[in-house]
């Protein structure tokens, strides 16, 4: 995982409400994870390969449509980068912590 690449994926207020609606755990087509975004259906497929990019979602196509599944992987990973991120600042917060005490 890139974490760079998955944060960046996020950024966008669009792909995170698509990354909202496909959270429930089930797979979604490409429309009806861009319902009511007021985007089109290409504005849809751009945002959904941005997501694939950074491996946050899965694209599998089912006949005429493609079914949109989140990777749970990298999000796991995504978690795991931000929890030693934490830790190390905790460290370092408590380092800070100490000297200003002396």
């Amino acid at each position: 995982m890139q974490p760079a690449e998955v944060f960046k994926a996020l950024g966008d207020p669009t792909r995170l409400e698509m990354v909202k609606r496909l959270s429930g755990g089930s797979s979604h087509t490409i429309q009806s994870v861009s319902a009511n975004l007021g985007i089109t259906r290409q504005g849809a497929r751009k945002h959904l390969d941005t997501l694939a990019q950074a491996k946050l979602v899965t694209l599998q196509p089912k006949g005429r449509d493609v079914a949109v599944v989140l990777n749970l992987a990298t999000f796991e990973d995504a978690k795991t980068f931000i929890t030693r991120l934490e830790k190390r600042w905790d460290q370092r917060l408590g380092k800070l912590k100490d000297f200003l005490e002396k």
